[in-house]
């Protein structure tokens, strides 16, 4: 049996048709080079010239004038929203530099490696959030394994933080009585996290201290903060 070829017709851009509809059942067949070279010089020309919707759109300089107007906004926006949400925010994403070691109030300290300045958040507190229950029950395992600090962290009637096996670089901050810092507990996404403010400007290599505020009792823990109006203890 002999069927006739049917002839190849050939497309506006140059490229040959595929009679069947699919260039698969069609087998391999080779283009010519000027066909080739037509077909990437109208493709060359149609990606430089694309369609006016899709252009993109350059990004015009901000002048003094439209920059002074962002700050302005951006006052008025921190002036009335969480001051503190924003802040946090910011510390996540630029955190201060702090470094660890030995300290003259008690064993290791926290230690800034960069100037901060008043009212600034330095670092969270970080730990685990347990109950009281589970608060009583680990502070007596620690005692029977020696450890000599716990580093809990009240937040409220209900909630403990427990730095000492699971915490960051906040839990080296040494207590003083005239400190650099305070704690403060702030509410992010419904949940309350424990963040050192800076009271004053902070310098290089200068310790970050602050109050423990421990409550009163009868047997005694020595404050060795060495401050002007050191109280004598921690409690």
């Amino acid at each position: 049996t002999s069927f006739s070829t049917p002839k190849k017709k050939k497309r506006d851009d140059g490229m040959r048709e595929h009679v069947t509809g699919c260039a698969r059942s069609e087998g391999y067949y080779k283009i010519d080079k000027k066909d080739k070279l037509k077909y990437l010089n109208n493709s060359r020309a149609f990606a430089e010239e694309p369609p006016a919707d899709t252009q993109v759109r350059t990004r015009p300089l901000l002048t003094a004038g439209r920059r002074s107007e962002q700050r302005r906004l951006l006052s008025s926006f921190t002036g009335s929203c969480d001051s503190d949400l924003l802040k946090f925010n910011q510390l996540k994403f630029r955190k201060k530099k702090l470094k660890f070691c030995k300290s003259h109030i008690h064993d290791w300290g926290l230690f800034a490696m960069e100037p901060i300045a008043a009212d600034e958040m330095v670092i969270e507190y970080v730990g685990q959030n347990i109950r009281q229950v589970i608060a009583d029950m680990r502070e007596k395992r620690y005692e029977d394994e020696g450890i000599g600090s716990s580093y809990m962290f009240r937040v409220d009637h209900d909630t403990i933080i427990d730095a000492t096996k699971c915490g960051n670089f906040a839990r080296f901050i040494n207590h003083s009585c005239n400190p650099n810092c305070y704690a403060k507990v702030i509410t992010v996404e419904s949940q309350k996290k424990i963040v050192i403010y800076s009271k004053q400007h902070i310098n290089v290599n200068e310790e970050i201290t602050y109050d423990y505020k421990f409550p009163i009792e009868d047997v005694k823990i020595p404050c060795l903060c060495g401050s002007e109006n050191c109280r004598g203890t921690l409690n």
